[in-house]
């Protein structure tokens, strides 16, 4: 006999014995044809009530929807082994007749039979075959099933149900089995499956995977009397690993306790209902009296007849075991916790009694487990009851009524219903694509038609526009050849005016020879005046256009002359403006070896006061410097008799902040780093960081925080920062600019714990804003802090924890003003668990700002179901009463006293406060 450790009853079997042979498998018979095709042809809207065959409903008893139930036996345990190590068992199955003798002494027994007998050796496997697959195959044909599990405290219930089989796949419960079979036989885009996981404990419903939910009450439909629970949370379950994460969270949820029958025993009933929604396709009924002539109107009518949806469910009980208070050793809340079980179980016996015995009353409004149970005893749903006994002669007479408990359930019967329904929702789906379709055809057509409009009407204006084509160039051909007879008729008539003229000029000739023979000596002398007086004139044209083109010369020559003299005095102009430039060159060349002297010996006085600029708060500078300033070389440092402070007050007014921070954008590297440092040293005084700021230092630093990979410059920037962070206005620059973003990326690039210091302690300061929250939550500030912890350096850790301690303070000021609504920041933002695992730190700065934080969160109610969760209420117990500051010890107290969900978790933990 295997031997195992419980837990809620279950018991670990050793792994051989899930390694039995497959003939010890159990194979459900399929439902016959005709009950296939009766369940098919039934035209239900709502459901139909069907007597499935003998094999699928009934079992092997031929008895339609009879309960049918199995027995397990338990292999005895360690304590047994050794208290019972005399003694026989008080059973004796015989697995092959499905027969359990159960003895009253050494020579007298009684029988019982039952559908299954299932040894000490049996697998899970075989149990769910037995059990429960018959059931969950009803479920995806659309019957309702219930799968439960009765038996006394520790004999296997939740094993049997529940297990996870985590470790060892083989020992997995009826529950994870039974979805892997829904899972593998739905499909996720026709069908839907979704989970509810819920507990009765002392008469109260609760919700398993949403605690708070922990009063739903039970609705009965008043025409079906299907029993319901709309407060439940139901989760759609796409796959296996989703449905396991659902379990373990409910399990977690459970109430258990420790009694002297088992270490974690059930204190409530365990109830996980399973909804299953599958399409069936192909169930459309046509009628025959459409086929013929009436074909187009056949496929109309079945394509928009709604689809059949078959709604099924089912539901897994882990009862919680029953118990004698004698035996059980229950007291306190746990003896209250007993009897509330005790009597829904009694409750759910006579309800099984009445109906066993066909009485015509069944108190089925007795108890809560009853009425969630009604359609599993005597309603519509295929039920399979596994009753769990142990072989302890001890536990005889709880043995003894497990078995008669199986017994009357054997004789109850119900009347298996088939749920199906028109899906109309979706065929509005259908419907709304089929009319979006057809409107989509309908516009398509709409188009088409005014497009061969539009082309008709191009067609006819081409058409008309080659007619008036074909017009126009006739019409122009007729003109042409019109205008080129009048040409022809103008062209003879000038011929022949021509002809006309030269008659007319030869006859005119003819006279005028005969008249110049007689004036011919005169006309001569004429023609030689006229050519005189022409060449007279010619000359005088050319010389008064010479002229002109002289004068004009002129004026060019004048003009040049004024623009060589202008250019000239420009040259002049450029020559002192050059010589001035020079000369302020050199000026300013001394004045920056000047400075470089100067920023030599005050990088000499920095680097002895990194400890003051490391701390990342204002401070004031070592009066030490006084020795070393006196020892410097520089003629101007020689005088400053008041140390560092003075000396740089001193470079302050004779160099100017301007010329200090332009140096920052130096190309020589040692130059940056010695301005960097001295406007470092100027940030630490409260009244120079106005000046800072308005100078355009604020905005160097950050610049240098971006662009520099020096690790020096950026840890002595993030100090000068940090320093410039104590003032609430330059905060708000700082985000403005971007600074939080920056201050996280070095943190993240960061490894130089003195770096990180700084940046934590630069972003501790901003988190000490009201109004700067939200704004540092979204862009990373707390994550950034959190981020640093990598680190571990405990100067490091201690500005973490101040951080954090400043943004619940804020967020517990603007809680308590109304200013803010909803879970703290910090706790979306993940720093819950690192608070709670640091709360008591050796260090003592880092443990204060961390009990702090856990006071101010605290304080907002919303907030203390997490702190619940991840165990802060311990330290807050702890603060109040060992804190060695008393203002946090007594706001601890306060706040733990102020809550009433602290107080109820104090009260069920029996901690006395």
């Amino acid at each position: 006999m295997a031997s195992g450790s419980y837990r809620n009853g279950g018991v670990k079997v050793a792994s051989k014995v899930d390694r039995l042979p497959s003939s010890a498998g159990y194979t459900t018979p399929k439902p016959s044809t005709k009950s296939r095709l009766s369940a098919a042809a039934a035209p239900s809207r709502r459901g139909v009530s069907v007597a499935p065959s003998s094999s699928k409903a009934g079992g092997d008893s031929g008895v339609p929807g009879r309960v049918r139930v199995a027995v397990r036996l338990r292999p005895r345990n360690a304590e047994e082994m050794i208290a019972d190590a005399d003694f026989a068992d008080c059973v004796e199955l015989l697995p092959e007749l499905k027969r359990l003798k159960l003895r009253k002494n050494n020579w007298d027994s009684e029988t019982y039979e039952f559908d299954e007998v299932l040894t000490e050796f049996a697998s899970q496997k075989r149990v769910y075959e037995v059990v429960a697959k018959p059931v969950v195959e009803s479920v995806l044909e659309g019957y309702n099933g219930t799968v439960m599990a009765y038996g006394q405290t520790g004999t296997g219930k939740t094993f049997t149900l529940g297990r996870l089989g985590e470790e060892d796949t083989a020992a997995r419960g009826i529950m994870v089995r039974a979805m892997e079979d829904i899972l593998a036989d739905t499909s996720p885009e026709t069908d839907s499956v979704s989970v509810s996981y819920l507990q009765l404990y002392m008469e109260s419903i609760q919700d398993l995977l949403i605690p708070a939910n922990d009063n739903i009450n039970i609705v009965e439909d008043p025409k079906t009397g299907d029993v319901s629970l709309p407060g439940a949370t139901n989760v759609e379950i796409r796959d296996q690993k989703s449905f396991m994460e659902l379990l373990r969270v409910g399990e977690a949820h459970r109430f258990a306790a420790n009694t002297k029958l088992n270490t974690e025993s059930s204190r409530s009933h365990a109830i996980l209902i399973v909804h299953v929604k599958r399409s069936m396709k192909g169930r459309i009924d046509v009628d025959h009296s459409f086929h013929g002539e009436n074909s187009m109107a056949t496929n109309l009518v079945s394509s928009f007849r709604p689809p059949i949806v078959r709604k099924s469910k089912l539901v897994v009980v882990d009862l919680a075991g029953s118990e004698r208070i004698d035996k059980s050793g229950s007291e306190g809340h746990t003896l209250e916790e007993a009897k509330s079980i005790n009597l829904s179980l009694s409750a759910l016996g006579k309800c099984i009694n009445a109906l066993a015995e066909n009485s015509p009353h069944v108190p089925v409004r007795d108890s809560k487990l009853t009425r969630l149970l009604r359609d599993s005893f005597g309603g519509s749903a295929r039920t399979s009851l596994v009753i769990t006994i142990g072989p302890s002669p001890r536990h005889r007479g709880e043995t003894s009524s497990t078995i008669m408990f199986g017994q009357r359930a054997m004789k109850v019967e119900n009347m298996v219903k088939l749920k199906e329904e028109f899906d109309y929702k979706s065929l509005c789906r259908r419907l709304d694509i089929e009319l979006d379709k057809l409107i989509a055809e309908n516009e398509r057509q709409r188009k088409d038609f005014e497009d061969e409009i539009e082309r008709i009407r191009m067609e006819s204006e081409n058409r008309i526009a080659e007619a008036e084509r074909s017009y126009i160039d006739s019409l122009e051909n007729e003109r042409l050849k019109f205008q080129q007879n009048y040409l022809d008729s103008a062209k003879k008539l000038e011929e022949k005016w021509k002809a006309n003229v030269d008659k007319a000029r030869t006859e005119h000739q003819n006279l005028c020879l005969d008249n110049a023979r007689n004036v011919e000596a005169p006309s001569t002398s004429t023609s030689d005046d006229v050519g005189e007086v022409r060449q007279f004139q010619n000359e005088k044209h050319l010389r008064q256009s010479t002229e002109d083109e002289i004068n004009k010369l002129k004026s060019e020559v004048s003009r040049w002359k004024q623009l060589e003299e202008a250019g000239n005095a420009e040259i002049l102009k450029l020559h002192k403006i050059l010589d001035s430039e020079v000369g302020q060159k050199k000026k300013l060349e001394e004045e920056i070896a000047i400075l470089k002297s100067q920023l030599l010996q005050l990088s000499f006085h920095a680097n002895e006061t990194k400890p003051s600029l490391d701390r990342g708060v204002p401070g004031k500078l070592s009066t030490g410097f006084d020795s070393l300033v006196s020892q410097a070389r520089h003629s101007q440092l020689r005088d400053s008799a008041n140390g560092p402070k003075a000396s740089i007050a001193k470079l302050f007014e004779q160099v100017g902040l301007h010329k200090i921070l332009s140096l920052l954008e130096s190309e020589d590297l040692d130059v940056r780093v010695h301005a960097v440092k001295v406007v470092a040293n100027l940030a630490a005084e409260e009244a120079n960081q106005e000046k800072i700021v308005e100078a355009g230092g604020l905005t160097s630093l950050l610049m240098l925080l971006r662009s520099s990979e020096d690790e020096t410059i950026r840890r002595v920037a993030a100090g000068a920062i940090a320093n410039l962070a104590m003032n609430e206005t330059n905060q708000e620059l700082i985000m403005a600019q971007g600074g939080i973003g920056l201050l996280s990326v070095t943190a993240a690039d960061a490894e130089d714990p003195q770096t990180l210091r700084m940046v934590a302690g630069a972003i501790a300061n901003l988190c000490g804003n009201d109004k700067l929250q939200k704004r540092l939550s979204r862009e990373g500030g707390i994550k950034a802090l959190l981020g640093m912890v990598r680190c571990g350096h405990p100067d490091v850790l201690a500005q973490v924890a101040r951080g954090i301690a400043n943004f619940a303070k804020c967020e517990s000021r603007a809680s308590t003003q109304g200013n803010k609504a909803g879970v703290s920041l910090l706790i979306e933002d993940g720093t819950l668990p690192w608070i709670v695992k640091n709360a008591n730190h050796e260090a003592s700065p880092i443990r204060r700002h961390i009990e702090l934080a856990l006071c101010h969160l605290a304080q907002h109610e919303i907030n203390v179901k997490d702190m619940i969760t991840e165990g802060a209420l311990w330290e807050l117990v702890r603060i109040s009463r060992n804190c060695s500051r008393e203002d946090i010890r007594l706001l601890a107290h306060r706040t733990l006293m102020s809550s009433p969900i602290f107080q109820s978790e104090l009260r069920r933990l029996h901690i006395e406060f």
